[in-house]
């Protein structure tokens, strides 16, 4: 018989404990977030530059074609897969928390150390990802059509590019809202190996629910940074990290390890 890999073994074997949360738990998680980033900043910096970086160069293509409404929509779609790229983070945060110098080789430690359920989350996110995408292309295609629009021309809007905005607004909250549920707290249970994909995406949808004000208060948050910091990429490598480790500390303090 082959040996089990590390991958195999969850640390279950007890119900977890569901604390609530409330506005302080969003700040204190946003206090420890920025401690942990200021104390890795340099590999956090260099793993958030990766996503940057690939930013940079799908909005660049957006901008030579002329779809510049497009961005924006490309820019709220980062958040479809943005828990998939956690484990990184997660590793870099545990190597601290180890009294070691986080490294580059901690960021795969972090996928290694996860749960292979973390793949199967991760291919939904980019189902979502893809449908979303699709679903903006189709509409952007239907209201706006061929006719490049040029950076320098985007204002004042005209009606089409608006209504583009607006559906696809509508369009990609939805989407982002299934996927918050099911993505917010199970994630880091997979990163931390604590919970098999099924038990991790039903105390995800709980903690979701049985907090509904401050953790959609939280994806406001998230959204705004996020989007934001997308849009104004140079302030992507500082805020990805910020979030991510803030996301860290509130799934701890909703979901302590007893």
């Amino acid at each position: 018989m082959q040996p089990s890999r590390p991958d195999d073994c969850l640390k279950t074997g007890h119900a977890m404990t569901i604390s609530p949360l409330s506005l302080p738990s969003l700040q204190r998680a946003l206090l420890e977030g920025w401690r942990v980033a200021g104390a890795t900043r340099g590999v956090s910096v260099a793993y958030a530059l990766v996503f940057t970086l690939a930013g940079l160069a799908i909005m660049g293509g957006l901008l030579h074609r002329g779809w510049t409404p497009f961005i924006l929509a490309a820019a709220g779609a980062f958040m479809l897969v943005g828990p998939a790229i956690l484990a990184g983070f997660f590793g870099i945060a545990e190597a601290l928390e180890a009294g070691k110098a986080p490294g580059t080789g901690d960021i795969v430690s972090g996928y290694r150390r996860a749960a292979r359920a973390l793949w199967a989350l991760a291919l939904i996110c980019l189902l979502l990802f893809m449908i979303f995408v699709t679903d903006a292309a189709i509409l952007y295609a239907y209201m706006i059509g061929v006719e490049p629009v040029w950076l320098d021309r985007l204002l004042p809007a005209s009606l089409a590019v608006v209504s583009f905005m607006r559906w696809t607004a509508v369009s990609g909250l939805v989407v982002a809202c299934l996927l918050y549920c099911v993505a917010a707290f199970s994630v880091p249970l997979l990163c931390e190996r604590r919970a098999g994909l099924v038990e991790a995406v039903v105390l995800s949808v709980r903690v979701v629910f049985g907090n509904f004000l401050p953790v959609v208060f939280w994806a406001f948050i998230l959204a705004v940074v996020i989007i934001g910091s997308v849009l104004l990429l140079p302030l992507l490598p500082l805020t990805l990290p910020w979030m991510a480790y803030a996301s860290r500390a509130l799934y701890r303090e909703a979901l302590p390890d007893e």
